[in-house]
């Protein structure tokens, strides 16, 4: 099974994640990460991220989130792609 998401690896070890304005919603389902990790947007218009428990946030260029390790999340999608740098912890 293909990833919906594209990963580059940065000069500085984080990754730069891209989700295409095509991506079918379904495949942004809850899940968790092994390693805590800080998110940032890079672009990206209307999309929101949740927390399990929690209400969405939108996602606005510069925002950055805290993700601890083993936490349910996920993405809900906005219009146009989605880009984000991950620094894993």
């Amino acid at each position: 099974m293909s990833k919906p998401y594209k990963d580059i690896i940065s000069k500085d070890n984080s990754i730069i994640r891209t989700f295409g304005k095509d991506i079918d919603p379904i495949e942004l389902m809850w899940h968790r990460d092994l390693k805590s990790r800080v998110i940032t947007i890079i672009e990206g218009k209307n999309w929101k991220f949740q927390h399990d428990n929690q209400l969405p946030i939108e996602l606005h260029e510069g925002t950055q989130i805290s993700i601890e390790k083993l936490t349910y999340h996920r993405l809900i999608k906005g219009q146009g792609k989605l880009i984000l740098q991950i620094q894993e912890l």
